[in-house]
């Protein structure tokens, strides 16, 4: 909770119009997202974001922690944005080896070594596009 705190206050003391726009896109998107992923699950499409500068996504960011958004909805969230600007990675969902614990993670393929699927086999990947 504490992190998630601090990150926020983080990203609004860098606030700018883009970032806040970011965030409405972002917001709207991941609303549409979750129903989507209910009913026709990784068939779900996310909205093409407005053309803002790449930086602005913090607004995204802070969008997909405030709204304790899975690893995959922030991994297509980001994955869209990051495509609008012109990076293509797949979003890769994958298993755990332990077989007592089912685990099950979901991770931009090549974007944020922070969030890779290291020791997770690859399941399925949804292509950039």
């Amino acid at each position: 909770m504490i992190g998630r705190a601090r990150r926020l206050a983080y990203l609004l003391r860098r606030v700018d119009l883009a970032t806040v726009r970011a965030a409405w896109w972002a917001s709207r998107a991941m609303r549409g997202l979750r129903r989507d992923l209910r009913h026709v699950g990784l068939r779900a499409r996310v909205p093409v974001p407005p053309p803002l500068p790449a930086h602005a996504v913090r607004g995204v960011r802070g969008i997909a922690d405030i709204a304790h958004a899975t690893c995959l909805e922030r991994s297509l969230l980001l994955q869209r944005w990051l495509v609008a600007h012109g990076q293509a990675h797949d979003v890769l969902v994958g298993v755990g080896p332990s077989a007592r614990n089912f685990e099950a993670h979901a991770w931009i393929e090549g974007y944020d070594p922070a969030e890779s699927g290291a020791g997770f086999e690859v399941l399925t990947r949804v292509p950039a596009g």
